[in-house]
């Protein structure tokens, strides 16, 4: 794919356009430069992900202006070129006094601010930062050019609100090199500055910050572990003799690796391991191995037997409660690593290279499959999550009925009304929670603070906590209401983590919802469902939250409840209390 040709691109992305069925993801590229071939290259990126991608170019350095027209996009990219700030700068810049610099520094800040400003309810906007790396990027010592690109750098850093990302020009280009980013053949007569190879770098660059926003990103990384966490095979070499030591040369590069996965691990992403050896043999290297970094505290799942990997990895989704298509899976056979692209070709594989050195390498340039756009205290404490959730498993097995399984747990939900403070896990559940979701509404931080702050709407979140532990903040509505009247609500958003579907907390959550809006005054509330092809399990929610129906097709039910008709569900093993 790398030496995709731009003719074949064209063709390749009408095809996905064409076969994509889902709601478009509008995006708008505003831009002081000629950078039209970005549009069909980005989209085909992204569609290739299953994104359905419809870019909309701004017109030519009118990026103030074109702010305002395309403020309401799902995305806007922001290619602010230094060197054509004002006409020539590249060469213009050293001949400028302090003052003339000054001068264009307070311009330049003038106009970021406006551009900012009209963009603070996007929900994302990706910010290139300045460079000058094409104009003296073989230039030593410091230049007036290089200077305005650090000042403005800075500004925009301090300015930077939370739906804004930057995107760092700089390594984009170092990433294939000044001389395949650059063509200055058109710069001068039609300002074209960059090749369509920095268009692909540039839109893979960008590709896990759209992704996360889509909920696209991935949550868990199953390991192998003979010859992929270890040097050796277990079985055959032993204990003593499998290699992962720092201080030895092919050890380094395992202890390297589980680093880098332990790493991961405290950015939330589940850890697990799928290995064709004795359970009893990994357990004792994970326990007691003096150069083992992954523990089990720090593994959430461990399916090391003799069971196939296909089958094995099925298992490990089902077990995590999360889509198969959320893994990664990492094993140095060709053999099993074709049979899971073969088998199970949502699963992301990577494999480790026959050049030892290479591994880490590899594994780095696939991080950002994990990339989050917020990063929550929920998040560090997952794996903990997860084993606390098997305990439960565990307990459930005990019981005949469920209602004594649940009454046994000692549910408590705290609800919070308006928080500001739990902004990033709100915005993260929207982007991630897929199966518990009424209408999949992604939506960033910003999305959720305009919410918050809006007099016309509620956003509602909960945390769980039961005799095992504490599963954070796991639940979520946001909720519109008539301005006018006060007497009619629409359920925006109703969604919930998977870790703590099957307790029931959904309907106490109703129940304080329904009893919250009827003390404001609401006597009417609309809800939907949207089918999406994870949603299934929740078709039927508002129906056994007594919801009539008022409307439905293939893809959406519309409901409308008078709150006078609701019938609550009362559960008295489940304690439920405001703030």
């Amino acid at each position: 794919m790398k030496n995709l040709k731009y003719s074949k691109i064209l063709e390749l992305n009408k095809q996905l356009g064409n076969a994509l069925k889902s709601n478009a993801y509008n995006i708008a590229v505003l831009s002081n430069i000629t950078i039209h071939q970005i549009k069909k290259i980005c989209e085909y990126y992204l569609r290739k992900e299953g994104i359905n991608a419809n870019i909309k170019m701004g017109d030519y350095d009118n990026i103030v202006q074109d702010s305002i027209k395309y403020s309401k996009s799902n995305l806007v990219i922001i290619f602010w070129e230094l060197c054509n700030i004002i006409d020539g700068l590249q060469y213009k810049a050293e001949l400028f006094s302090n003052g003339q610099v000054d001068a264009i520094l307070e311009k330049a800040k003038r106009e970021i601010d406006l551009v900012l400003g009209n963009l603070k309810n996007t929900s994302l906007v990706l910010f290139n930062q300045f460079t000058s790396i094409p104009f003296s990027g073989r230039t030593i010592g410091e230049t007036n050019l290089n200077q305005l690109a650090d000042l403005l750098n800075r500004y925009v850093e301090d300015e930077t609100p939370a739906n804004v990302k930057l995107v760092d020009l700089e390594k984009v280009i170092a990433n294939i090199g000044i001389k395949n980013s650059l063509d200055l053949r058109y710069y001068y007569s039609s300002k074209a500055l960059y090749t369509i190879d920095f268009f692909k770098s540039y839109s893979n660059y960008i590709k896990p910050y759209i992704m996360s926003a889509n909920g696209k990103n991935k949550k868990a990384i199953i390991f192998d572990c003979d010859n992929t966490l270890w040097r050796g095979i277990l079985g055959e070499d032993g204990f003593d003799n499998i290699g992962m030591s720092s201080k030895t040369k092919d050890g380094a590069i395992f202890s390297e690796i589980q680093s880098i996965a332990l790493a991961l691990h405290k950015r939330g992403i589940l850890i697990g391991l799928c290995s064709k050896n004795n359970p009893g043999d990994v357990n004792k290297v994970i326990k007691s191995h003096p150069d083992m970094q992954l523990r089990n505290e720090h593994i959430s799942i461990n399916k090391s037997n003799w069971s196939d990997k296909v089958t094995n990895l099925l298992d490990i989704a089902t077990e995590l409660n999360i889509g198969i298509e959320s893994l990664v899976f990492v094993d140095d056979s060709s053999f099993e690593v074709n049979l899971i692209k073969q088998q199970l070709p949502q699963v992301t594989v990577i494999q480790v290279p026959e050049r030892l050195y290479d591994y880490p390498r590899i594994f780095r340039e696939n991080l950002d499959l994990f990339y989050s756009l917020s990063f929550t205290v929920e998040d560090t404490q997952k794996a903990k999550m997860y084993k606390q959730q098997l305990q439960r498993e565990g307990v459930r097995k005990k019981y005949a009925d469920i209602e004594e399984y649940l009454a046994s747990l000692e549910l408590k939900i705290r609800v919070y009304v308006d928080n500001e403070d739990i902004i990033s896990r709100m915005s993260q559940m929207s982007q991630k929670t897929n199966q518990f979701n009424l209408t999949t509404r992604r939506y960033t931080e910003a999305d959720i603070g305009n919410f918050i702050f809006n007099p016309a709407s509620k956003v509602f979140a909960f945390s769980v906590v039961d005799k095992f532990g504490d599963s954070g903040v796991t639940g979520l509505c946001i909720i519109n209401v008539e301005e006018k009247y006060m007497q009619t609500a629409d359920i925006d958003t109703f969604l919930m983590s998977c870790r703590i579907i099957g307790r029931n907390i959904e309907y106490s959550f109703m129940d304080f919802l329904i009893n919250y809006l009827e003390d404001i005054g609401v006597r009417n509330i609309r809800g939907r469902f949207i089918k999406t092809p994870k949603n299934e399990q929740v078709h039927d929610f508002f129906d056994r939250c007594s919801f009539p129906i008022i409307n439905s097709d293939s893809k959406i039910v519309e409901y409308l409840l008078e709150v006078r008709n609701y019938k609550p569900k009362d559960l008295d093993y489940i304690k439920v209390r405001n703030g």
